[in-house]
């Protein structure tokens, strides 16, 4: 496994991270099986592992935290969010600097470690980057509890306003095959000096056509979840048939040599929870995306978010 820069921080990250989300957290999940991923990824060379103290009904860093006990941490990238909670039934932001103070402190307490890699504020507003927010990022920094800190956000305002901070190190935000667009702006944060994490990498698989490949309880989550919010995503995906008859590699690999090919990625970040996907996925970090279908996924991509 390769690793990259994390832009202007110390860190360097396994340039394919592990997304602890979603049905990987959730109970109805074998625990088992949720904590073997975690140990098949750690054999394999990965070191960034990705959870947020909201994700899976607040189940995800509890869980990340078993998995990793009794493991060496020491050379591992643990990033996790803040800003974001579960509670009672709902999700509720609250990026108030005690807030976030507090966030901090019971993640290390689930996830079973006394500094945080990488602190994110998860899908803040424009609103809540204010100084008493960044002064007490930066005295969490200075405790030792937080080595770097960014934003995860899909909303191009919100990226554009945080790529301008100068204490801010990392940005996370959607970037795959279904989102060429955000070329431009990672290439801006890399010469800002920010680390680039490519959340969604796959795209959910709505380039392979995940959402009508129902095996099981979890893929009828997927499904359900895509179907409900991602429907234009599942139904761009459609015209990315094209990757599944590339020679030697799958759709899921292309599409993952795809945001690894992009100058300014240090990592992708992604999540499942089957081992053979995993160990298909990893195979991605080796693989270079011929250069006709970059040029048809760049075609394909910037079309449409030009369509208006």
């Amino acid at each position: 496994m390769k690793h990259r820069p994390l832009g202007r921080t110390d860190l360097s990250v396994s340039e394919l991270g592990f997304g602890c989300a979603s049905w990987w957290g959730m109970r109805a999940f074998d625990e088992t099986e949720a904590l073997g991923l975690v140990h098949q990824a750690l054999d394999a060379g990965v070191t960034l592992f990705d959870t947020g103290a909201s994700y899976s009904r607040g189940e995800a860093e509890p869980r990340l935290g078993r998995a990793l006990k009794g493991r060496d941490t020491s050379r591992l990238q643990i990033a996790t969010k803040a800003g974001t909670r579960f509670e009672g039934g709902h999700i509720r932001r609250d990026f108030s600097a005690p807030a976030i103070r507090a966030s901090v402190e019971a993640s290390l307490g689930r996830l079973g470690l006394d500094r945080l890699d990488i602190l994110q504020l998860h899908g803040p507003g424009l609103e809540d980057l204010t100084d008493l927010l960044r002064a007490e990022l930066a005295q969490l920094r200075q405790r030792g509890l937080i080595r770097a800190w960014g934003i995860n956000s899909f909303d191009t305002p919100v990226l554009e306003a945080a790529m301008g901070l100068e204490d801010l190190d990392v940005l996370m935000l959607d970037f795959n095959v279904l989102r060429p667009n955000r070329i431009d702006l990672i290439t801006r944060a890399r010469a800002a000096g920010k680390g680039v994490l490519a959340g969604m990498p796959l795209a959910m698989g709505h380039m392979a056509g995940q959402v009508t490949r129902i095996r099981g309880l979890r893929d009828l989550w997927y499904a359900a979840r895509a179907l409900r919010h991602h429907r234009r995503d599942v139904a761009l995906g459609a015209r990315y048939g094209f990757l599944g008859s590339i020679e030697g590699m799958s759709a899921h690999q292309a599409a993952l040599a795809f945001v690894l090919g992009t100058d300014g990625v240090s990592a992708a970040v992604m999540g499942t929870t089957r081992p053979s996907h995993l160990a298909q996925n990893l195979t991605a970090c080796d693989l270079i995306l011929p250069e006709a279908v970059r040029t048809q996924i760049l075609t394909t991509g910037l079309a449409e978010h030009q369509t208006p």
